[in-house]
C-alpha cells in the first residue's frame, strides 16, 4: 500500500529534523579529529627540514595560534555580516579552495635568509603548506553552532552543547595519533588519508548547510543575520578572556612541571591534555555530574597539596602525578563551567568564542614563552594555581565586610612573608619544615567556598612558601630555557657538583678531595663518559684502530662538556648542541671544569644537529649522538636520513657511537633495523652503576660501524659487547615514519623478561 501524497512532506520534515542534530555533532567531530591531527603530522613534516631549535618551535605554536583565532574572527564575521545562505556558500567556497595545497607536504623552498628574517620565512613557509586547510578548519567550530543556531531547530536558542561534540573530535585525535595512526602508518599516508577525510567534511558542511537551510525555509524562520544583535559589555568579553586564559595557562604549566620535576616520560604529555579536553565535554552543560560543593572540595585540596609538594624532589610518583592531574582536571572544569554559565544568547555566539580563542592563546603564549623568558623555574604553576581560586563565581563581590576582612588578612600575610624569609635566609626552614608550613598555610581553602578571593589568598601564601629555599636545596640554582630547567647543586656534603635536566642527572664535576682540599688537577671524565665505562671503551677501540690518534671527534649534544676530557694531544673535537644555556653553563669554569681544562679552543656549533653536521667540512673518525635530554628522544636524529648523513660526515674506517640510556624506552631493535637499512654492524654494551670516585653512571650505547674490525676488539667474541641482530619485519625510521611507541613496548617487554614473567 503506498503512502499517501499529503503525509509525505511531514515525514520528509521529521526525517530532516532527525538527521540534523546527528549531521552537525558528526561535521563538528570530524572537523575537530582533522584540526588536532594535523597540527602533529605537520610538525613532524619539518622536523628534518628545519630541525627542533627554540625559534621554530615558538613561530610554529604562534602560526597555529593566530590561525585559530583568524578563524574565529571569519566565523564571526559571516555569521555577523551575511545571511546564513550566503555564509555557506562563502565557507564552502573557502574549503574547497584549500585542496589546492593537499595532500599536505612541506614545501621546497630555498635555505632560509640571513640571521633577522628567519621568523618571517618560517610563517610563510607554514601558511604556504598548512595555512588554508588549517584557517578553514578553524572556523568550522562556531561557524557549524551558529548555522545550528539559525536553523529553526528546537535546540537551535542554545546550541553551545555542540561544542561536547567538537571536543570529543579533538579528544580522539588526541589519542588515535600517538597510539593508532602514527605507529602505522607513514606522513605520505597520514597526509593522504587526512586529504580523505578533509574531502568527507566539505560533503559534510554541505549537507549540514543544506539542512539548516531548509529547516529554516520550512518553518519561516527570520535569519538572525537580520536581526538585531544583543548588546555584549565589555566586562562580559573580558570575563570570556580571562576565564579562557588561566585553564589554558594551567594545562602548559602543569604538563611543564609534571615533566620537569616529576617524571619525564613519553607520551606522559597526553594525559593532561585529554584530561583538559574532557573538562569541555562534561562542562558545557546546566548540570555537572557532580555537586559544586564537592568540586570545590576536590579543587582546594588538590591545589593545597600541590603547592605542598612544589618544588621539592618527587618521592611518591604516582601520587603527586595523580595529584597534579586531578588538579587540573577539576580546576579547569570549575572554570570552563563557570564560562558556560556566563554565555550569551545564541546571536553573540561567535563573539564568545572568539573572545575564547582568545584567551586560550593569550595563557597558553604566557605559560610557554613568556614564563621560561622570565623564570628561573616552573613559577607560572604557582602562579596558575592561584588565578584558578579567583575565576570561581563570586571571587570580586566585595561588601564592607570582605574589605575589612581582606585588610586583616593582608596584615596577616605580611607578618607570615616576613617571618618566612627570616626562617629561610637563616637556614632554619627544612623541607619538612617547609612543607609543614606551606601545608598550613593552604588547609582553610578547604573551608572557602564562599569567599574565593580569600581562597585565592591562602593560596598565594602557600604558593610563595613553596618557592622559599629549603635546607636541602640552599646551594641548587636554577636555569631555565626553551628546552627546560636546568639545576646545578653541590651532592655528597658539597664535594661535588651536579647538572640536572629534568630527572636525570647528566654530568658530575668533583669540587673537593676526600681530604676536603679544593679538586684543582685535570679533571677526570666521570658519569655516563667514564674512562672505563663503555663510551670510554668505545672512544678508546677507536683511537686504537685509527693508529693510536682521533683527528676529528663530532659530538651530538654538549651536557657538562664531560667528553672533552677523553681528548688527547692533537685531536680536535666540535660539539653541535641546540641549548645556548647549555653551552654557557659548560663554559663556566667555576661551575664544570671540563671544557676549560681539556678543549679550550673546541668549536660549539649552535642549532639542531640535524641541519648544522651537515655543513661539517672534515671527515670525523668518530661521531658521538648524545642529544637526549631528560628521557626524551629526538627522533629525527635517528632515522635512515640522519644515519646516511653521518656517514657522509665521516672517516673511511670511522664509527658512529650512540647513547641511548632511557629509562622508558628500549632503543636497540630499532637502531638495529636503521643500521642494517644502512648496511651497517650495529654493536651493543649495557653497563651498570657504579659509584666509584669518577661517580660512574650505568649506561647502554650503541656503535654503528662498517666492519667490524673498525672498533678493535669491542667486536671480539666472549667481551661485554654484543652485536644486535635486526628484526627486519618492522617497519625502519625514516623522516616519512618514526614512533616512540615501538621502544616503550620493548621496554615493557624487556622489563618483564628481567622479572622473569
Amino acid at each position: 500500500m503506498s503512502m499517501p501524497e499529503a503525509a509525505l512532506p511531514h515525514r520528509l520534515l521529521a526525517a530532516r529534523a532527525g538527521l540534523m542534530l546527528p549531521a552537525f555533532a558528526g561535521a563538528l567531530l570530524l572537523s575537530a579529529l582533522l584540526l588536532f591531527s594535523v597540527q602533529p603530522m605537520f610538525t613532524k613534516m619539518m622536523l628534518p627540514s628545519l630541525g627542533g631549535s627554540p625559534a621554530v618551535w615558538s613561530v610554529a605554536m604562534v602560526f597555529f595560534q593566530i590561525m585559530l583565532l583568524l578563524g574565529y574572527l571569519w566565523a564571526h564575521a559571516l555569521t555577523r555580516l551575511f545571511s546564513l545562505s550566503v555564509a555557506a556558500v562563502a565557507h564552502l567556497c573557502l574549503t574547497a579552495t584549500a585542496f589546492i595545497v593537499l595532500p599536505l607536504a612541506w614545501p621546497t623552498m630555498s635555505a632560509p635568509p640571513a640571521e633577522g628574517a628567519q621568523a618571517l620565512w618560517l610563517v610563510g613557509a607554514f601558511a604556504i603548506s598548512v595555512g588554508l586547510p588549517f584557517f578553514a578548519l578553524a572556523g568550522n567550530g562556531p561557524l557549524l553552532q551558529a548555522w545550528f543556531a539559525r536553523s529553526g531547530h528546537r535546540a537551535a536558542d542554545d546550541p553551545y552543547f555542540l561544542y561536547a561534540a567538537s571536543n570529543a573530535g579533538s579528544f580522539v585525535a588526541l589519542l588515535a595519533y600517538p597510539f593508532l595512526i602514527e605507529p602505522f602508518f607513514g606522513l605520505r599516508a597520514q597526509s593522504l588519508a587526512w586529504t580523505w577525510g578533509f574531502a568527507g567534511l566539505l560533503l559534510a558542511l554541505a549537507l549540514c548547510a543544506a539542512l539548516a537551510l531548509a529547516a529554516r525555509s520550512a518553518a519561516s524562520v527570520k535569519d538572525p543575520a537580520l536581526q538585531a544583535k544583543a548588546a555584549i559589555a565589555w566586562r562580559d568579553r573580558l570575563a570570556w578572556v580571562g576565564l579562557s586564559s588561566v585553564p589554558s595557562g594551567l594545562l602548559v604549566a602543569a604538563t611543564a612541571h609534571i615533566s620537569t620535576d616529576i617524571a619525564a616520560a613519553p607520551l606522559l604529555w597526553v594525559a593532561p591534555l585529554a584530561l583538559f579536553l574532557l573538562t569541555f565535554i562534561i562542562a558545557f552543560r546546566d548540570r555537572l555530574p557532580v555537586s559544586p560543593r564537592v568540586l570545590f572540595l576536590a579543587h582546594a585540596l588538590t591545589g593545597a597539596l600541590a603547592l605542598s609538594s612544589f618544588p621539592g624532589a618527587a618521592t611518591n610518583i604516582p601520587m603527586q602525578l595523580a595529584v597534579h592531574l586531578l588538579l587540573l582536571f577539576v580546576a579547569s572544569l570549575s572554570i570552563h563551567h563557570a564560562l558556560y554559565k556566563r554565555r550569551p544568547p545564541a546571536s553573540a555566539l561567535t563573539d564568545f568564542y572568539v573572545c575564547m580563542s582568545l584567551g586560550g592563546a593569550l595563557g597558553g603564549l604566557f605559560a610557554a614563552l613568556v614564563a621560561p623568558a622570565i623564570f628561573s623555574g616552573v613559577y607560572e604553576y604557582p602562579i596558575l594555581i592561584v588565578a584558578t581560586f579567583l575565576c570561581l563565581p563570586g571571587a570580586f563581590a566585595w561588601s564592607p565586610q570582605a574589605l575589612r576582612t581582606a585588610v586583616g588578612f593582608s596584615l596577616f600575610a605580611g607578618v607570615a612573608l616576613v617571618a618566612l624569609h627570616f626562617a629561610a635566609d637563616s637556614g632554619f626552614l627544612s623541607d619538612a619544615m617547609r612543607a609543614a608550613v606551606i601545608a598550613s598555610l593552604a588547609a582553610p581553602i578547604l573551608i572557602l567556598r564562599e569567599r574565593p578571593a580569600m581562597a585565592a589568598g591562602f593560596a598565594g601564601l602557600a604558593a610563595l612558601a613553596s618557592l622559599m629555599p629549603g635546607g636541602s636545596v640552599s646551594d641548587e640554582r636554577a636555569y631555565r630555557s626553551f628546552f627546560g630547567v636546568h639545576k646545578i647543586g653541590l651532592w655528597q656534603g658539597g664535594k661535588t657538583r651536579i647538572l640536572k635536566h629534568g630527572t636525570t642527572v647528566h654530568g658530575f664535576a668533583r669540587v673537593l678531595n676526600e681530604d676536603g682540599s679544593p679538586a684543582t688537577q685535570r679533571p677526570r671524565p666521570t658519569g655516563y663518559y667514564t674512562l672505563d665505562g663503555p663510551m670510554g671503551e668505545a672512544i678508546r677501540s677507536v683511537r686504537l684502530q685509527q693508529g693510536g690518534r682521533l683527528n676529528h671527534i663530532a659530538a651530538i649534544g654538549l651536557g657538562a662538556g664531560t667528553l672533552a676530557c677523553h681528548l688527547r694531544e692533537g685531536e680536535a673535537m666540535t660539539f653541535y648542541e641546540i641549548d645556548a644555556l647549555v653551552v654557557d653553563l659548560a663554559r663556566n669554569s667555576k661551575l664544570f671544569p671540563f671544557l676549560t681544562a681539556c678543549a679550550p679552543q673546541a668549536p660549539i656549533v649552535l642549532g639542531d644537529a640535524r641541519l648544522t653536521i651537515a655543513g661539517q667540512v672534515e671527515r670525523s673518525d668518530l661521531i658521538i649522538v648524545d642529544a637526549f635530554s631528560s628521557d626524551a628522544i629526538p627522533a629525527h636524529l635517528l632515522t635512515r636520513e640522519a644515519v646516511a648523513l653521518y656517514l657522509s660526515k665521516l672517516a673511511p674506517n670511522g664509527v658512529i657511537v650512540l647513547h641511548i640510556s632511557n629509562r622508558a624506552m628500549d632503543l636497540r631493535a630499532t637502531l638495529a633495523r636503521v643500521a642494517a637499512d644502512a648496511g651497517l654492524i650495529a654493536l651493543h654494551r649495557l653497563d651498570v652503576s657504579q659509584m666509584n670516585e669518577d661517580y660512574r653512571s650505568g649506561s647502554r650505547v650503541v656503535a654503528f660501524v662498517r666492519d667490524a674490525g673498525d672498533i678493535g676488539a669491542l667486536a671480539l667474541d666472549g667481551g661485554a659487547w654484543s652485536q644486535l641482530q635486526p628484526v627486519m619485519s618492522r617497519r625502519v625510521w625514516s623522516d616519512d615514519y618514526s614512533t616512540i611507541l615501538t621502544p616503550v613496548l620493548d621496554m615493557i617487554r624487556d622489563k618483564q623478561k628481567a622479572d622473569g614473567h
